[in-house]
């Protein structure tokens, strides 16, 4: 049996495809990615407005907000959380803008 380059190729591909899980959405995404998504949408300075938490209001990095949320599991799950609302259309985020009223029978 001789198998080709390419046939290998395809079937390596095929093995590190993600797998999704559905009761995880975040499975396989790591911090570093969720935090650096969110600084490329929003900025630092949005993140701080919506989670007033220090690294994210004085002198923010990518790496000192790293190591404060891999630190505090509050945090971290707020960030997350903000993550999947973004990543997953009519999910409820907790972190939603504050500006935004819900609807009412005057205001649908």
């Amino acid at each position: 049996m001789i198998i080709r380059y390419r046939e290998i190729k395809t079937i390596a591909h095929r093995m590190t495809e993600p797998v999704a899980h559905p009761r995880d959405p975040l499975h396989g995404i790591t911090l570093e990615h969720i935090l650096n998504q969110l600084v490329r949408e929003h900025g630092f300075g949005e993140m701080a407005r919506r989670i007033p938490i220090r690294c994210f209001q004085f002198t923010p990095s990518v790496k000192s907000s790293l190591t404060f949320l891999r630190k505090t599991p509050w945090a971290r799950k707020k960030v997350e959380d903000w993550f999947i609302g973004e990543l997953i259309p009519g999910t409820n985020s907790i972190c939603q803008t504050p500006n935004a009223s819900p609807p009412t029978p005057d205001n649908p």
